[in-house]
């Protein structure tokens, strides 16, 4: 590992200096940090020195079993899971190296055929339903990881849009009698993954295949779910740990299963995360990858993330990292308030694409319109062995060319920004990737001071959510005597505040078939009646 040099206000002076003493390297793993593009400078490292020597104690604290999340009474031990000697006893450290032994032999005997569907023909296909990061994390796993002709084809119920539904189930037809579903659902509670696993068991079952033979439940031990796959018989069940949090499942069984199953190596991606975990634990601003991260947001947005993070991988792999680290940021950041319960607003908002596709797409106002952001580029050296060039031209070259410029067009404008270089990309450095953003964001979370391992904001919107079903039960009740009623009538009926969220449930029944009608104009809801045909 390459450490900086001294970034005193001097030696940041010129741009090449800049470059020089900011730049980061690990040689191992095969990665460079550039954040001299940022607004980053000698008083600021300075200044933020002491605040990130306390937050390098909370995230020893947090690695050796802290209570991170209040809330929910829990620790956060996603760093354990590549490094089980870190958990803070041997019976977690021989659990979490035990699931992974079971889920790298049960992938390799789905693949081998050794483990087969009911009628003894192989699994052609993979069901994955999950929602959050236990639908981001395994989609970043299979487009980043997946070859061609290696493993199996995935599909995904990752919302409870029924049209989403009918695609995916259209698409497998019969093939569903050969597909492995794979249902996620750590508390085993939450109504999207279990819809999605009705709605495909109800397929599977009226195609004549037999559920519990081909269905894998993933959740926490003695969870709802867990229960019904063992008293079902399941084929199997894996252990989703209760310290793993949604947005920081990817190197758990969310990530690592779906590695198995297209053949990827989940050990290699377990090792570069685990590498990355120890060069960013050490204490210094200067010689830590994910402090200088931490310190880029930053200095960038003003301490209160006034500039949005765009992120522009150059590689077709990575083309969904922006949305995994949506959720890994946004909802660890995101927080009304802070640790000592003071309104903040704080939050760090991320979107993105890939290059060079953005040359013809945003990059045209992020280089002359508003400058309310940074780019996070990443950039990868090595270029597959089986694209030769053909008249002299290097496809590569070219995508260079595009980062090169676009990096230059954006500075020239003013505008900050940081590169991430890899050699190669594989199994190992897309670990290391995800490790480096888990620990940025849990620094940055100490900096402004919010728990970054909580997610009320969450907790609320599921709370909202089931409130309007439970109305929507009690507006079925009230229309099932037939009698025409306008919508102040259903307030007053129902004591409501508003007659507004009547008309959103009703509109909806109204329209789709469910057997009620409505007499009225629909751009004026005061004039409108429902009732139960």
């Amino acid at each position: 590992m390459t450490l900086p040099p001294d970034s005193s206000s001097a030696s940041l002076s010129t741009p090449w200096h800049r470059f020089c003493s900011l730049l980061w390297h690990h040689d191992d793993l095969g990665i460079w940090l550039d954040p001299s593009r940022t607004a980053l400078n000698g008083e600021e490292l300075a200044v933020l020195g002491p605040a990130f020597d306390r937050a390098f104690i909370a995230m020893e604290a947090l690695e050796a079993g802290a209570i991170a999340n209040p809330d929910e009474d829990r620790q956060v031990g996603h760093y354990w899971l590549r490094d089980p000697s870190l958990a803070p006893d041997a019976a977690t450290a021989a659990q979490i190296s035990t699931e992974i032994d079971r889920i790298e032999a049960f992938g390799g005997a789905v693949l081998e055929g050794r483990l087969r569907a009911p009628g003894g023909v192989p699994f052609t296909d993979v069901l994955w339903i999950g929602i959050g990061g236990s639908g981001l994390g395994p989609l970043l796993i299979l487009r980043a990881l997946g070859q061609q002709g290696r493993g199996l084809p995935f599909h995904f119920f990752d919302n409870v849009d029924p049209e989403g539904f009918s695609r995916v189930l259209a698409g497998l037809g019969t093939k569903l009698l050969t597909t492995l579903v794979i249902v996620v659902s750590k508390s085993g509670g939450t109504p999207e993954p279990r819809i999605g696993q009705e709605q495909a068991q109800a397929r599977l079952e009226a195609h004549g295949g037999t559920w519990a033979t081909q269905a894998v439940a993933v959740t926490m031990a003695g969870s709802a779910l867990d229960l019904k796959a063992a008293a079902e018989g399941w084929l199997e069940r894996f252990d989703l740990f209760d310290w793993v949090g949604g947005r920081t499942s990817i190197t758990s069984v969310v990530g690592l299963l779906p590695a198995a199953l297209i053949g990827a190596d989940l050990r290699a991606f377990l090792e570069g995360a685990a590498r990355m975990d120890r060069a960013t634990r050490v204490p210094d601003l200067r010689a830590n990858p994910a402090a200088l991260l931490a310190a880029a947001w930053y200095g960038a947005g003003e301490g209160r993330g006034r500039r949005d993070m765009v992120v522009l991988p150059y590689r077709d792999r990575l083309e969904v990292f922006s949305r995994y680290l949506q959720q890994l940021v946004m909802e660890s950041l995101g927080k009304r308030l802070n640790r000592q319960g003071e309104v903040v607003h704080q939050g760090l908002a991320v979107y993105g694409n890939k290059g060079s596709t953005d040359q013809h797409a945003y990059v045209q106002q992020l280089r002359d319109g508003l400058d309310n952001f940074f780019v996070t580029f990443i950039e990868v050296l090595e270029d597959p062995a089986d694209i030769a060039p053909i008249g002299g031209e290097h496809p590569g070259d070219f995508l260079d060319g595009f980062f090169q410029g676009t990096r230059a067009a954006l500075s020239e404008g003013g505008r900050q920004s940081l590169t991430l270089t890899l050699r190669r990309f594989d199994a190992r450095s897309l670990g290391a990737l995800v490790a480096l953003f888990e620990r940025a964001v849990g620094l940055y979370g100490e900096l402004i001071d919010v728990n970054a391992y909580h997610q009320p904001g969450v907790e609320a919107g599921k709370k909202a959510a089931a409130e309007v079903l439970a109305l929507q039960v009690r507006l079925e009740a009230l229309l099932a005597d037939g009698v025409a009623r306008s919508l102040e009538t259903i307030q007053a009926s129902l004591a409501l505040e508003s007659p507004e969220q009547p008309f959103w449930i009703l509109r909806r029944l109204s329209l789709t078939g469910r057997g009620y009608t409505a007499v009225g104009a629909w751009a004026d809801p005061s004039t409108l009646t429902f009732q139960r045909s």
